[in-house]
């Protein structure tokens, strides 16, 4: 019989490229490309290629482990889920339900997100609840959020990029974190457009851009303000936009005038020839776009980051155009989706913010409970790990490395240590995994169906193409089992598909609205743009208007049934015209309450850290093309580990000769928080400044001993990309 190749998409990162999953005779499966979804149009980097390398038995976890006498040994399910759910339980009725924690992860499907965020607020009753994606893309959803009325990491398809004029990435380097997305990139450059790449190191994105901006890390606040000030000064605004599309631009336009280019130069080292070549190029063609990732949002100032980048693409007509207009390029595979349906500290289903009234009344009644009985806004991630063994006693975590991915890590792993109990659910053993008192296996992307959004806003269906080995299962099944244990029968069902009903529901007249997305249209349709409400089309603007679903703000529940797709009705035909989904938003009118994008005056001030006698140099950390955030599952994969085998300390030669160090030899980076050391990397793409640490290894190679905790005050965004350190050589034993 001919093996079946089943279509899904990769459990990396937020591109969530096509592939195809087909079993092999011989045992193991087969990935290969698929041509047909636009996003990568069958190209696959190394980590899609082999990504069915974690799916082997023998480099994940396929049994649940329970400490016995500071061991983690073998257990059965029963007996796992009874030690987890009884210590929860224990834990809660002894020092209150905001005693547990609950910690998520931007890799969980969308069903997954929904229903662990539901778990703590009904089953526990904690508000201690955040997540990992706090650490990708919390900036740029504050600022989104303060300036359109509305967070979608980009508001318009990836195919819009080659056909814009210019572009501005901002603190990417794609070429290696989502090599499939570069080639947008080339057909910009071979249509035209021309491509400006900021970041303090000459990276392969960087390589391949027409200008380079080279800013001291922390500085790019001052770097979009002395953009803005040069556009007013040279006459560029588009006036009769901002009259009409627009509010607060008298105050934000005071605020960049004070940023002269020569003071902008001062701050960034950026020279005012090429500020003034960079406003020429973004300004002179009809459209054009600003991307930003992870540089200018993981800092103490990113919403403000964010906002000065914003403030640039409004003045000069850029947002809500077609073409035209600034997105962010999400980081973590449903990093956009894990932050839409509840696993944020303070947002319920559907993007709805739980400190709203109607939003608590409207998703209380779909989860059938009273609304006064769901707890307010916890903590953010870094704080609620902050807490751990003090006022939370207790974690649950499901799908995230904070022992490697945290800031301040060190600190971290210990607070980890400190807690009464820990229950980790993952598909390895993580180093944060190790440090449990129960470990639960789950399946993985290819053993379970669910769904995912992408960077785009486009709602995708990833499908189960092989069975989990024996004593494996979902998440879903350990979120239903404890909360049966904890005395909720009902409301956890274990088939993806009746959770995602549910979560359309819930969803439904929120600003993330998923009510008129079904499996079988994300099937049929190679995934959906939200918003997409259920309501037929023609009553809301599909292509560009506010978010659907705004009517019912009363946050009743719509009385309208099952709806198409449910699992309960999922055979059932589609309504004789169906909403098409929104893959551009902002085209007529923003989703503010009078459709005017806003202005958000802000001005350069330092990091949290700024070097000094002690600590001369700045820090900068980041990815590397061939391993994926912590490395929890990428560093199980040999042809990955042989690409990339460890850390490094890239530095400038005049920094090394100063040194005296040589390519290869051990670096010590200190930081007030701890000492990583990891060999020498001299290259002259990076400023000499700088040094720069990818963050995907424990160990005494860790990045993130070294980074500064230090939050943005409004997106509680920790400072990953900018702290004080000071190098020294290790002399060789």
């Amino acid at each position: 019989m001919e093996n079946t190749s089943t279509p899904t998409h990769c459990p990396y990162c937020a591109l969530q490229c096509g592939m195809n999953i087909t079993p092999l005779p011989q045992g193991g499966v087969e990935v290969t490309e698929r041509a047909d979804f636009p996003v990568n149009r069958g190209a696959l980097c190394g980590k899609g290629r082999t990504a069915a390398e974690v799916l082997s038995p023998a480099v994940r976890l396929t049994t649940p482990l329970v400490r016995e006498g500071g061991r983690l040994v073998e257990a059965s399910w029963p007996e796992a889920l009874d030690r987890i759910a009884g210590r929860l339980a224990a834990t809660r009725e002894r020092y209150g339900p905001d005693a547990v924690g609950v910690f998520g992860g931007g890799g969980l499907t969308n069903e997954k997100a929904y229903a662990l965020g539901k778990f703590a607020r009904v089953v526990l009753g904690t508000s201690q609840i955040d997540y990992n994606g706090r650490f990708c893309m919390s900036s740029a959803a504050a600022a989104g959020t303060k300036a359109f009325g509305l967070d979608r990491g980009l508001p318009f398809p990836l195919e819009d990029i080659p056909r814009t004029g210019c572009v501005i990435l901002v603190g990417s380097n794609l070429a290696e974190t989502m090599p499939p997305s570069l080639r947008f990139f080339t057909e910009l450059r071979e249509n035209g457009g021309t491509l400006i790449v900021v970041d303090p190191r000459r990276t392969r994105t960087a390589e391949q851009a027409d200008l380079h901006l080279s800013p001291r890390p922390g500085t790019d606040l001052a770097l979009a303000l002395g953009l803005l000030h040069l556009v007013v000064a040279e006459g560029r605004t588009d006036e009769e936009y901002i009259r009409e599309r627009t509010t607060g631009w008298e105050e934000a336009r005071a605020a960049a005038m004070a940023h002269w280019p020569e003071y902008v130069e001062r701050i960034t080292g950026v020279p005012v020839p090429l500020l003034r070549e960079a406003v020429r190029m973004f300004c002179e063609p009809e459209a054009a776009m600003v991307l930003t990732a992870r540089g200018p949002e993981q800092q103490s100032k990113g919403t403000d980051t964010v906002g000065a980048w914003i403030n640039l693409c409004l003045a000069t007509g850029r947002a809500g155009r077609p073409l035209s207009g600034y997105g962010c390029l999400t980081g973590q595979g449903n990093g956009q989706g894990g932050r839409e349906h509840g696993q944020k500290a303070d947002q319920l289903p559907g993007y709805r913010k739980l400190d709203d009234p109607a939003a608590r009344r409207h998703v209380a009644g779909v989860w059938g409970v009273d609304p006064d009985s769901l707890p307010g806004p916890g903590r953010s991630a870094y704080e609620l790990l902050d807490a751990l063994g003090g006022d939370v006693r207790a974690l649950l975590l499901m799908g995230s490395n904070p022992v490697v991915s945290a800031p301040r890590a060190a600190h971290i792993e210990e607070r980890l240590r400190s807690l009464d109990f820990l229950a980790v659910a993952d598909v390895v053993l993580s180093e944060t995994a190790e440090l449990a008192d129960v470990v639960l296996p789950v399946t993985q992307w290819a053993e379970e169906t669910g769904t995912t959004t992408s960077l785009e806003g486009r709602v995708l269906l990833r499908r189960r193409a092989v069975a989990p080995p024996p004593g494996v299962h979902s998440d879903l099944y350990v979120l239903h089992e404890l909360a049966g244990r904890l005395g909720v029968e009902k409301g956890f069902p274990t088939d993806p598909e009746e959770v995602f009903g549910e979560l359309r529901r819930a969803s439904a007249g929120g600003p993330a609205d998923y009510s008129g997305i079904t499996y079988r249209r994300l099937a049929e349709e190679n995934g959906v743009f939200w918003p997409c409400p259920e309501e037929p089309a023609g009553t809301t603007e599909a292509d560009g208007g506010e978010p659907a679903g705004t009517a019912e703000a009363d946050g009743g529940e719509p009385d309208r049934g099952a709806l198409p797709g449910d699992a309960a009705g999922a055979g059932a035909a589609f309504p004789a015209v169906v909403h098409p989904g929104t893959p551009r938003l902002f085209l007529d009118r923003f989703a503010t309450p009078d459709g005017r994008a806003r202005f958000v005056a802000v001005a350069h001030r330092a990091t949290a850290e700024e070097p000094d006698a002690e600590y001369p140099l700045l820090l900068t950390t980041g990815r590397v093309v061939a391993q994926y955030q912590s490395g929890a599952q990428t560093r199980r994969v040999a042809e990955l580990n042989a690409a990339a085998p460890g850390p490094f300390v890239e530095l400038h030669p005049r920094l090394a000769a100063r040194l005296g160090a040589a390519d290869g030899d051990p670096l010590a980076v200190v930081s007030r928080r701890g000492r990583a050391v990891a060999p020498a990397r001299i290259t002259d793409t990076i400023r000499p400044d700088t040094v720069f640490m990818p963050f995907h290894w424990p160990g005494e190679g860790r990045a993130n001993t070294l980074t500064n905790p230090a939050l943005d005050p409004t997106s509680r965004m920790p400072e990953f990309k900018s702290c004080a350190v000071r190098v020294e050589v290790v002399p060789r034993s």
